[in-house]
């Protein structure tokens, strides 16, 4: 039996920013730091950082006025940010700057008096994080019936933005009934979908192939991880998302002869070595690399994090 590694996998450049801003917080302020829901979706990772003294919260009343505070990579929203300065945190903003590209669409398209529709998965961190830098309504829908039955106040003023994590078939899909429904509506290209999270799917469309079962590794909350194992499931391959080898059952292995392997966004590479030992247990005797799309995107820290400063 042969695993094949799907590439690009793993960690985004959104992620590696975010971790080592939590990383750089605590060597120079000391713990405890405060982080806003979880700094990325990933039950590994968030232990990790729990046992070096990060306290991961899900509101601010949480956190003692004056600590250092850390908000996720998923964005927040205005009031938070506000909520944050009138309670003197000393607020550290982690947010990928391509969810912060979504917020700044938003608004753009909000300012132009458009009515807004968010693509995305109501209750996710970064949808919530987006309705709230607009002042207004927003729609959040993630399916063509819910375009079906969307109700708007001028069909004429619309605009959308989506959710970075989000399957880009299931997007292009949402976007047409949209554009259909609505010809005047506006908005971004698919691509600016993350970059990894299109990579990523790329990767597992040709992965998929040539393989009889695929094993995404990530946490169950993780959105973009889901969207990996869903694109298997569609080609017709066993597909399973998984956060710890224990968690592979023998069963998935009877009469299969090529394992493709992928990782969320939000895993890290020491999971999916320990995926590989688990499968190396059960018959793998054979790991192939993939070739694929290069990634070298990284993001800048944020200037109270830099060398120096206090």
């Amino acid at each position: 039996m042969e695993a094949r590694l799907a590439n690009p996998r793993g960690f985004c450049a959104g992620v590696d920013r975010a971790i080592e801003i939590v990383e750089r917080a605590l060597a120079l302020y000391g713990a405890p730091v405060y982080v806003l829901h979880e700094i990325v979706h990933n039950r590994h990772v968030l232990d990790d950082l729990r046992s070096r003294g990060v306290e991961f919260v899900k509101s601010l009343d949480e956190i003692p006025s004056g600590a250092v505070t850390i908000f996720s990579a998923h964005g927040v929203s205005d009031a938070v940010e506000a909520e944050g300065a009138r309670r003197g945190l000393k607020v550290i903003d982690a947010a990928c700057p391509l969810v912060t590209k979504v917020h700044q669409q938003a608004q753009r398209f909000h300012s132009a008096g458009s009515e807004l529709i968010l693509i995305g998965h109501p209750g996710h961190p970064e949808v919530e994080g987006t309705q709230g830098r607009v002042e207004g309504p927003v729609h959040v829908l993630s399916t063509v019936e819910e375009v079906a039955a969307l109700e708007v106040e001028n069909p004429d003023r619309l605009a959308y933005v989506t959710q970075t994590t989000l399957s880009i078939d299931d997007t292009r899909e949402v976007i047409d009934a949209l554009i259909a429904r609505f010809p005047r509506i506006v908005g971004p290209d698919l691509k600016d979908i993350c970059y990894a999270t299109q990579n990523r799917q790329n990767a597992v469309r040709s992965l998929v192939a040539d393989v009889d079962l695929l094993i995404v590794v990530g946490s169950q909350n993780s959105s973009n991880s889901n969207r990996l194992r869903e694109l298997g499931e569609r080609a017709g391959v066993d597909s399973y998302l998984v956060d710890d080898p224990a968690q592979i059952q023998e069963s998935w292995l009877e009469g299969k002869t090529a394992v493709g392997v992928t990782a969320g966004a939000s895993a890290p590479e020491i999971l999916v070595e320990r995926i590989l030992e688990r499968l190396a247990q059960s018959g793998v005797d054979e790991v192939r690399e993939v070739e694929g799309e290069l990634e070298t995107i990284t993001f800048k820290m944020p200037p109270e994090l830099l060398e120096g400063a206090q």
